[in-house]
């Protein structure tokens, strides 16, 4: 508590404030006492990192939303919690304005807010809106957390602050919620993956995507690549040409597709624990791969005890950054049509050769993502995360991922590494023995997702 005893003084630093409730009281020595004012930095994390863990829970089950719409769900409720909270944050800047359309309501002068419940409001209400077809049992997570955390916050702040908190809470999600909608591609985007695609109209050379099995027949998310960004522009989005595609043995294609057989025919126990450890690739077994680094982020939450001011900015530069390396992955993949490492497998080296991802909950085995290689994904999102994770916590930060600790359909063991970039290499290297991708894949995704990071990173966020 500070105390002011010259009543001048005491008027010039009200004027100062404008934005805080003060409820001046006389100690017993006639004095003032001024009660300290508590931006963000001054929470934990806890509601923030309540949201992470619902998100995954939730999303682990959406159909549709692997794996463009989920990262682009965490863009926005990124995004809008930040900007509710831009007010209690005096070393960040609001980039509201940046973004054509959007309009972030304003805090009422003068008026004090208890931040965590802002925060609790705008996400149930975002999660509501992204997550409105999920099961019913899901759905009523989100209803459930919400009431858990507003019965946190009784006592922690008067009903009338608490009401009002709520309230702006919800106006900003509104707010951000209007702007997601007016995003074409992107909006809703989940109730239809396939679109009206037709592959069979996009295949001019021979080593253009065709569909594997089990599967859909048809490839997903064709359109993704014009969906809404929030720091890459138009030409930030297609990486380099893949290798000529080619059926010689002696060519560097076949090379590519050697290596894919070889590290499966003949799988080591680390490269099957790494395939495993980063596959999240099957709904209902695992959240998406895009939200994983969700999930790694929330444990150094946890380890670092960080603030919600902390939480708040790593969030929405994470999900924007995923939703972009998403979008720019999506470009690429539809540019350049390639084919999967089965197809071309299957018919140059072995006709009989199957990838080892599997599905417990379904017992189908041999299973390919449905749409074109080059570059991966998994790769692209998890530079894209590791590039936003290294801005906020450091380029040696050390850590074990246990996303996956003691699950028993595959090996659950956390892994330790030394830097957020080394997961991300490892992750890139994961898609090569569980046999969906070529390497170059692989390289081509970490660097354009190292790319869309550092687009989000020189985003003007601090003053």
């Amino acid at each position: 508590m500070r105390i002011i005893k010259n009543y001048s003084i005491y008027f010039l630093a009200l004027l100062a404030v404008g934005m805080t409730t003060w409820s001046c009281n006389k100690g017993d020595d006639n004095t003032v006492v001024v009660p300290t004012i508590k931006q963000a930095a001054d929470y934990s994390h806890d509601v923030v990192s309540s949201w992470n863990q619902r998100f995954l829970e939730i999303e682990r089950y959406a159909a549709g939303y692997r794996p463009g719409p989920a990262p682009r769900a965490l863009a926005y409720i990124g995004l809008a919690n930040y900007e509710a909270c831009i007010s209690a944050m005096p070393k960040y800047n609001s980039l509201a304005s940046s973004y054509a359309g959007l309009s972030i309501p304003k805090v009422q002068a003068g008026s004090e807010y208890y931040w965590p419940a802002v925060v609790n409001t705008c996400t149930a209400y975002l999660m509501r809106r992204f997550f409105a077809s999920v099961a019913s049992d899901k759905y009523q997570k989100i209803d459930e957390l919400e009431s858990l955390n507003n019965s946190l916050f009784e006592g922690q702040a008067s009903k009338e602050v608490l009401d009002r908190s709520k309230l702006y809470g919800q106006d900003v999600a509104a707010a951000v919620w209007t702007w997601s909608k007016t995003d074409e591609v992107g909006h809703d985007a989940y109730l239809d993956p396939f679109k009206n695609y037709d592959w069979t109209q996009h295949i001019a050379n021979p080593g253009d995507w065709k569909p594997t099995f089990p599967g859909p027949g048809k490839p997903m998310f064709p359109n993704w690549g014009s969906a809404r960004t929030f720091a890459i522009q138009e030409a930030d989005k297609l990486c380099p040409a893949p290798l000529p595609y080619s059926e010689s043995t002696t060519s560097p294609f076949f090379a590519q597709a050697m290596e894919v057989y070889a590290n499966t025919v003949n799988a080591s126990y680390e490269n099957v624990w790494i395939a495993e450890f980063w596959s999240d690739d099957l709904i209902d077994l695992t959240f998406s791969p895009g939200p994983r680094w969700l999930a790694v982020a929330d444990q150094v939450y946890y380890l670092e005890k960080v603030s919600l001011e902390t939480a708040l900015y790593c969030n929405a530069k994470m999900g924007m950054a995923l939703n972009d390396a998403a979008v720019a992955c999506w470009k690429s993949k539809y540019y350049y049509n390639l084919q999967r490492p089965q197809t071309y497998i299957n018919k140059v080296i072995d006709p009989s050769w199957k990838p080892l991802l599997y599905n417990p909950l379904t017992n189908q085995d041999g299973l390919t993502p449905s749409f074109p290689a080059y570059p991966s994904g998994h790769s692209t999102m998890g530079a894209a995360g590791a590039e936003v994770l290294t801005s906020v916590f450091g380029i040696n930060y050390a850590m074990s991922d246990r996303c996956h600790e003691n699950r028993t359909e595959f090996e659950g063991k956390p892994r330790s590494f030394t830097r957020f970039y080394d997961m991300a290499e490892e992750n890139a290297w994961s898609r090569v023995p569980l046999g969906v991708h070529y390497r170059m894949d692989s390289e081509a995704g970490v660097n354009l997702g190292y790319r869309c990071g550092q687009r989000v990173n020189a985003l003007p966020w601090k003053k």
